[in-house]
C-alpha cells in the first residue's frame, strides 16, 4: 500500500481513534504547561513520554526492531553520559542532579536514558519526514548517510533550547566549569551531537540490513504524532517566560546571569531551532497528503 493510498479523504475518525487523540492532546498541554520544571510531575511526564516513544516505535517498526532501537539507543548514551559524567570528555565536566533518587546506571539516573530514547526517536522520525521518509528508503546510500547527520542536529536542538536554563536556574544539572552560553560549554552540544549522530548511524544501519520492517497503518498520523511530540518539547519553555521571573541566578564558575534574561535567549532560540524544525517537517507532511 502507498503513502497515499493510506489515506482515506473524509474518512470520519473511529471512537478509539478519538480517544487516543483526546489522550495525546492532554499529554501535550500538560508537557507545554509543567514539562519546564524538572519536578516529580515532569520526571512523570518523562517517563510517559519514553513509554509513547516506545509505542510509536513499535507501530512504526514492529516491536523486535523498536526494542534493538531502544537497546542501541540506551547503551550508546548510558555509555556516552558515563565516560562524560565520569572524566569530563565528550561534554564537558558535570553531574546531574536530577532524579538523584531513583536507580543509576553507573553514575547516571535512569531517566537520563529514557529521555535521550524519547526525543532521540521522535526527532528521527522528524527528520526523516523532512528528508522524504528517508527512513524507510535506507537502501540509498545517501540516506543512509544524511539521515542520522540530519537527525542528530534535530536532536541537538533541543538540548541548545534547554540545556542553560535546565542547568543554571531549575539545576538539574550542573556544569562544573560554566560556559559562554549562559552557563554552558561549547563543548557540550558538540557532545550530543556526537553521541546522537552515533546511535542514529546504527539506528540506520540496523534498519538497512532489516527485511522485516512493516508497513505502518495511519503513517501521516503516526507522523504527525512525532512532529507534535518534538515540537511542544520545545514550546513548554514559552510557559516559564511567559510567566515571567525576576532576579538573578549564578553558575557553577560564579558568573551571573539574569533569570529573564536565560528565559528569553531559550525561547528565541526555541522558535528559530525546533518550531521552524517542526514547521519544516509538518509542511512535508501536508505535501504528501495533498499529492
Amino acid at each position: 500500500m502507498t503513502l497515499s493510498q493510506s489515506i482515506e479523504i473524509g474518512r470520519l475518525p473511529s471512537w478509539r481513534e478519538a480517544v487516543a487523540w483526546g489522550l495525546i492532546a492532554i499529554y501535550l498541554v500538560l508537557v507545554v504547561l509543567f514539562a519546564w520544571n524538572p519536578t516529580p510531575f515532569a520526571q512523570g511526564l518523562a517517563a510517559l513520554g519514553f513509554a509513547g516513544a516506545m509505542a510509536h516505535c513499535t507501530l512504526t517498526y514492529g516491536w523486535k526492531n523498536a526494542l534493538a532501537l531502544c537497546a542501541i539507543c540506551l547503551v550508546v548514551s548510558f555509555t556516552m553520559e558515563n565516560i562524560g559524567a565520569s572524566t569530563g570528555l565528550i561534554f564537558g565536566h558535570y553531574h546531574f542532579e536530577v532524579g538523584a533518587q531513583l536507580p543509576k546506571v553507573g553514575v547516571i539516573t535512569v531517566i537520563v536514558g529514557g529521555v535521550w530514547f524519547g526525543m532521540g526517536y521522535f526527532a528521527w522520525i522528524v527528520a526523516a519526514t523532512i528528508l522524504g521518509r528517508a527512513d524507510r528508503n535506507l537502501g540509498k546510500r545517501r540516506n543512509v548517510i544524511a539521515l542520522p547527520l540530519v537527525a542528530a542536529f534535530v536532536m541537538t536542538q533541543w538540548d541548545l533550547v534547554m540545556d542553560p536554563s535546565a542547568s543554571t536556574i531549575s539545576k538539574a544539572w550542573i556544569w562544573h566549569d560554566g560556559g559562554a552560553d549562559f552557563g554552558v560549554p561549547l563543548t557540550n552540544y558538540l557532545g550530543w551531537l556526537l553521541t546522537a549522530w552515533i546511535f542514529y548511524q546504527l539506528f540506520a544501519l540496523y534498519l538497512a540490513s532489516r527485511s522485516d520492517i512493516p508497513e505502518p497503518r495511519r503513517e501521516p498520523a503516526l507522523r504527525l504524532v512525532a512532529i507534535l511530540f518534538y515540537g511542544c518539547a520545545g514550546l513548554a519553555h514559552l510557559t516559564p517566560w511567559l510567566i515571567g521571573q525576576a532576579g538573578d541566578v549564578a553558575d557553577a564558575a560564579g558568573h551571573v546571569w539574569r533569570i529573564q534574561d536565560l528565559r528569553e535567549r531559550t525561547v528565541a532560540v526555541m522558535l528559530f531551532t525546533m518550531f521552524l524544525t517542526s514547521v519544516l517537517a509538518a509542511l512535508r507532511l501536508t505535501r504528501w497528503r495533498l499529492d
